[in-house]
């Protein structure tokens, strides 16, 4: 009896020991797959009703439908399209954002590496001079070998890991994956607002250039009217109340000049520096004149399921949403313990040639539970703060759908109308000109006096430049519409 009661003994060991490693390994699992504290993320349900503006765009009598990702190009303009290609390389507000993006995406990488345990390495050798007043140095400097002067050699690697068991890291490493994901959208609407600026600056030029053109023509004809009433004037048959006012008109027409050279300045300067170079750069390029170009079909109106898909500031506020929903489950992370291990493995020695061996190697590990019991209410006001922060992110986002769904209505409202403008100034531009030929003859009949035939040039004249600032305009209304659907970009 006695020889056999050992061996039950032995098998409860074995037992017991079979049964560590099975709990050692369940406990890790669940360190590292616990989840994590905090709410789970879940995106708006957001749905938009379709625009009404849409109808009468869709009816815009056009029918080449450019791709949104380069709608540029659906102007058949090389010089706008050549104006795109220069800014969306060189422009340093784009480069700005792309920097942005770099930095956001190291604090990703940051936090992901906060999940990971940290190994440093650090060799020393130190040279050493005891004190023999000293406490150790008063006491042994009579021992026959004592030396004072030593020298110590250490080689050792130190790693530390903060366990995540509930989550906090986790959640912060979500947050700033989010972050990161915003900043990359708002890069991409950086990138959708550079080239509608820049579009919107060409066709400002272009409308400029081509009201110049106009004043030029007004400024012709005034100066003609006035010589005209200067020699009835000698010959008696007008007035000086007459002379007066022709030259009025021709003052009136030269100081529109000077603003319209100031505007078509100030929009070259402003396409250079979008550009990424200084002013005066590619003005001479611009310099000669051309048409403004038609304005293609925009598709895709009636959906703002797109529109919520492809504006990046929609996009942009949905992850920084999502952000602070995971900072939520970060703060709530200070609620619970924190493990931290550490370990010290290495060799040292005062003698270099016993330093890799057995007796040199040293090795410390350590176990830490850090837990915020009492913070006087700390860890609630920071709960607190990112539930409001979360509560902000949620109506800022709700807000910027809003807003984008002001911006389409808008662009289209404008388009439409501008538009139907300009059909409106072609009609009359049209009329005017049968009215204008039709005095030359009524002039050369006899009939009217030459002052009546240089009064209908004039009205023309204003009519089509009232005609080339609205056919600007509808140029930019129609890049007004693209921006606001999100174009610009590929998806």
């Amino acid at each position: 009896m006695n020889l056999s009661l050992p061996a039950p003994k032995l098998n409860a060991n074995r037992t017991r020991h079979r049964g560590v490693a099975p709990a050692v390994a369940l406990t890790m699992t669940l360190m590292t797959t616990a989840c994590a504290v905090g709410p789970n993320y879940h995106a708006p349900d957001t749905h938009l009703q379709p625009f009404h503006s849409a109808a009468a765009v869709d009816m815009r009598q056009v029918t080449s439908t450019p791709p949104l990702d380069t709608w540029w190009e659906g102007f058949h303009d090389p010089e706008l399209v050549r104006i795109e290609q220069r800014v969306l390389t060189q422009n340093l507000d784009l480069a700005a954002a792309i920097a942005r993006v770099r930095q956001s995406r190291g604090a990703a990488e940051a936090a992901t590496a906060r999940l990971l345990p940290t190994l440093d390495f650090n060799p020393q050798a130190s040279a050493n001079r005891l004190s023999q007043e000293g406490l150790i140095g008063h006491v042994v400097r009579t021992i026959p070998s004592f030396h004072r002067d030593y020298r110590t050699y250490d080689v050792s690697g130190a790693a530390s890991w903060e366990i995540d068991l509930f989550g906090g890291l986790r959640r912060g490493q979500e947050a700033a994956r989010d972050e990161a994901e915003a900043a990359q959208m708002e890069r991409v609407g950086e990138r959708i607002m550079i080239a509608a600026d820049a579009a919107d600056a060409y066709f400002q030029i272009r409308g400029d250039q081509a009201r110049l053109a106009v004043a030029e023509k007004q400024i012709t004809v005034d100066a003609h009217l006035l010589e005209l009433v200067r020699q009835r004037r000698t010959s008696g048959v007008s007035n000086e109340r007459e002379l007066a006012q022709a030259e009025a008109l021709l003052q009136s027409a030269r100081q529109t000049v000077p603003l319209l050279r100031i505007a078509l300045e100030a929009q070259l300067n402003r396409l250079d520096v979008l550009m990424g170079v200084q002013p005066g750069t590619y003005a001479a390029e611009l310099g000669t004149p051309s048409e403004i170009p038609a304005i293609p079909a925009i598709g895709g109106t009636n959906k703002p399921t797109d529109v919520l898909r492809r504006r990046p500031d929609i996009l942009a506020a949905e992850r920084r949403l999502a952000a602070s929903n995971a900072r939520i489950g970060a703060a709530l992370g200070d609620y619970y313990p924190k493990l931290s291990l550490s370990g010290i493995l290495g060799f040292q020695s005062i003698n270099p040639q016993h330093l890799f061996t057995a007796p040199g190697f040293q090795a410390v590990g350590s176990g830490a539970i850090r837990w915020r019991i009492f913070d006087f209410g700390k860890i609630d006001a920071e709960v607190q703060q990112a539930r409001g922060a979360n509560t902000e992110a949620l109506a800022r986002y709700r807000l910027t759908v809003l807003h984008a769904a002001e911006d389409v209505e808008n662009s289209f409202t404008t388009l439409v109308q501008t538009e139907q403008r300009s059909g409106e100034l072609q009609t009359e531009v049209a009329s005017l000109t049968r009215a204008r030929d039709l005095s030359q003859q009524s002039f050369q009949a006899g009939v009217i006096p030459l002052t009546d035939v240089l009064d209908a040039d004039r009205q023309l004249l204003d009519s089509q430049d009232q005609l080339a600032l609205n056919r600007a305009n509808a140029g930019r209304a129609a890049v007004s519409s693209f921006r606001a659907l999100g174009g610009g970009w590929p998806t």
